[in-house]
């Protein structure tokens, strides 16, 4: 999917230098633990043995990223294409990639743990980078919806709800968990993660398909994707460049040009509500602006939480047992302040205000989008319910 004005660019700017990414994410040992001579002085063309006593030591962790450890970035085509990406990123893209960097700011870490409590390579974290700018709200042309860019039927089949009130790909926590499970089932599958990747990008039934016509006979792997790359999309023949670009400009932001724009970080208090309640609501009680309860909870769509549940709720750290106490005392026809109405032929704003006994003042100030003469059929209205009404309303 695509990470910039909901569609994918296949072709970059002119090519920009750059290193190539390390191959192997290496975790320094303790000092403690080296071993007690010059690990450079390699006894390489020596022709007698030389004996070092046995020496104790703690064990030596190296941790490969198998991602960036392919061997495809001894590619020629490969590395050009990341150089054009890398150009682009640092130039085309310039406006966007501090955004995109603040976004990595405050979800990063949560996905970073994510990645290694699963194991999984830890460059993945430049995915949701390409995919979304770290955005749980970005929607793409082909309605892919969230972080992760997931379509609603894959959505669901990995146990995310998808309603009209809640979407859970734009849960930066769920849609994470979701898309874990998705990257390690086909890395089980095709063993490859530039095979994994393009599968994500362009689908793991075209992945199937291409791999069963053109190399029947040969396990997948990441050189045998780059060569058969001819038989995918653009976009998803241009995916992995573009990720290993991303990742060389956001690890090394300044020396591309780039400083990020500080987002506030993803640190909340979980709460409930027992059944539904908008969110201006919500914020009253917890005592905070509406707009860090949306930005804490951006999977309810219509600023609402599901009718005759209980449903968590994401409140600012540290406002969870106030939010809690101050809830305890708003009576449940108060709970609601705004109910949807979707307009059925016939109707006018004085109907629709006469039947939830509000001013039609009120109901255009509410849809300034809304124009009385010509009602769509099937448009949803925001109707801010009376309080002498609220209580039928809340409870229907």
């Amino acid at each position: 999917m695509a990470a910039l004005a909901g569609g994918a660019c296949v072709s970059a700017p002119p090519a920009a230098s750059v290193s190539a990414p390390a191959a192997a994410s290496v975790q320094a040992p303790d000092p403690s633990s080296r071993l007690p001579f010059d690990a450079t002085a390699v006894l390489t063309g020596w022709e007698r043995v030389l004996e070092l006593e046995p020496v104790e030591h703690a064990p030596v962790v190296v941790e490969i990223d198998e991602l960036l450890a392919t061997d495809v970035m001894n590619d020629a085509a490969f590395r050009d294409a990341v150089e054009r990406w890398v150009g682009y990123w640092q130039e085309t893209a310039a406006t966007a990639v501090p955004d995109f960097l603040g976004r990595m700011g405050s979800f990063g870490a949560m996905v970073d743990s994510a990645l290694a409590d699963a194991g999984l390579p830890p460059s993945l974290r430049y995915l949701p980078f390409i995919e979304s700018g770290y955005n749980p709200r970005a929607a793409s042309r082909a309605r892919a919806v969230g972080m992760w860019q997931f379509m609603a039927a894959t959505a669901g089949g990995l146990g995310m709800e998808v309603t009209p009130l809640l979407d859970e790909r734009r849960d930066p926590e769920k849609s994470t968990e979701a898309a874990i499970t998705f990257l390690s089932s086909m890395h089980e599958e095709f063993g490859s993660w530039f095979t994994v990747l393009a599968a994500y990008n362009g689908g793991p039934n075209r992945m199937r398909r291409v791999l069963a016509r053109y190399a029947p006979n040969q396990p997948p792997s990441d050189s045998l994707f780059w060569a058969l790359r001819r038989h995918f999309p653009p976009e998803t023949r241009e995916f992995l460049p573009k990720l290993f670009g991303a990742a060389i400009v956001a690890a090394n932001p300044e020396a591309h040009g780039h400083e990020a724009a500080p987002h506030a970080p993803f640190r909340y208090d979980e709460v409930s509500v027992p059944d539904a309640t908008t969110l201006d609501v919500i914020a009253r009680a917890a005592e905070v602006p509406q707009a860090e309860i949306e930005r804490l909870n951006p999977q309810f769509v219509r600023g609402i939480t599901p009718r005759g549940r209980e449903t968590p709720i994401r409140v600012p750290e540290g406002r969870g047992d106030a939010f809690a106490a101050a809830y305890a005392l708003v009576p449940p026809a108060e709970r609601v302040t705004f109910v949807e109405h979707r307009v059925v032929r016939g109707e006018t704003l004085s109907h629709i205000a006469l039947q939830y006994g509000v001013r039609v003042a009120d109901l255009q100030a509410a849809n300034p989008g809304v124009r009385p003469q010509a009602l769509r059929i099937g448009a949803l209205l925001t109707v801010p319910v009376a309080p002498s009404v609220r209580n039928s309303v809340a409870g229907g």
